[in-house]
């Protein structure tokens, strides 16, 4: 994330307001519900958003296998599918619990990652889309292969754009998908395909630390989690909460290895007062 200090929220102050208490509101749902997150996700991650989901106070399950899935995905409060270290072995295990999840009525997310460095992997993430995610949450480079259907030029899991050249793509996939698109960036954007919110909360040293990305996309199922019939606000609120986590561990680490030590316990430790001044929620439609 780079910095987010000249983004200014349309927002009248009351309604920030509003934006903060929302945030601090689902936290402490997660905090109380601890709900179970099912995680299938890539070798790289699954450390930090473990962890990250513990200390939000909800429950990971890093679980993938295909023979537990009958059994466990319809037991969870919400699913994250992450594309990372792909491979032919996993996807049939993620499009069934993709499946499991949507046929049971529970929000699941989907961290399409590179998704437009090759074909495999583009035409990967695109069936899961068909699988009707609740929220896709993906840089913009990511956002915008998914909504063109088109592999290009990539960094890899880095994107190459900013989040608010994905904006218009952003939006076309909501509409598309049917499902909430964010993507995070400098400003990270929240679209439903009509609404468009920003939130600016975060560092850019987390740019440095790998699987922060992924991480937030598994507190975002943890907050959808806690309120589904609110998920544009429950997805913003996850992205700024973890941004907030971020600025607080910064205050306090000297480089990325710190930082992210640091992200851990802030996150664990927020409480209202930082929360409600912290927030940086703002309409940007």
């Amino acid at each position: 994330m780079e910095s987010k200090s000249n983004f200014k929220p349309e927002e009248e102050e009351p309604e920030a307001i509003v934006w903060a208490q929302k945030a601090w509101a689902l936290l402490s749902s997660v905090r109380a519900k601890s709900p179970l997150i099912q995680c299938i996700t890539n070798y790289v991650s699954m450390d930090l958003m473990a962890n990250t989901l513990l200390s939000a106070g909800a429950s990971p399950a890093m679980l993938h296998s295909i023979e537990e899935l009958p059994d466990f995905t319809p037991q969870v409060h919400a699913l994250c599918i992450n594309v990372g270290t792909l491979s032919a072995d996993w996807l049939p295990a993620m499009k069934v619990a993709a499946e499991l999840a949507h046929n049971s009525g529970k929000p699941w997310v989907l961290d399409p990652v590179a998704a437009g460095a090759s074909g495999f992997r583009l035409k990967a993430c695109l069936e899961l889309v068909e699988l009707k995610p609740t929220v896709i949450r993906g840089n913009a480079s990511e956002i915008i292969a998914l909504a063109n259907a088109s592999v290009g030029p990539t960094k890899g899991a880095d994107s190459s754009h900013e989040s608010t050249d994905a904006m218009e793509s952003a939006k076309s996939l909501a509409q598309s998908s049917g499902a909430l698109v964010a993507v995070s960036g400098a400003v990270d954007i929240v679209t439903d395909g009509k609404r468009v919110v920003g939130a600016r909360n975060g560092v850019a040293m987390l740019t440095k630390i790998t699987a922060t990305g992924c991480s937030v996309t598994a507190l975002i199922a943890a907050f959808v989690a806690v309120d589904q019939s609110h998920v544009l606000e429950a997805t913003a609120s996850a992205l700024s909460i973890f941004g907030i986590a971020s600025e607080v561990g910064m205050k306090l680490a000297n480089g990325p290895a710190s930082l992210r030590m640091h992200l851990i316990d802030s996150l664990y430790r927020l409480d209202e007062v930082c929360v409600l001044s912290h927030v940086k929620i703002g309409s940007l439609s």
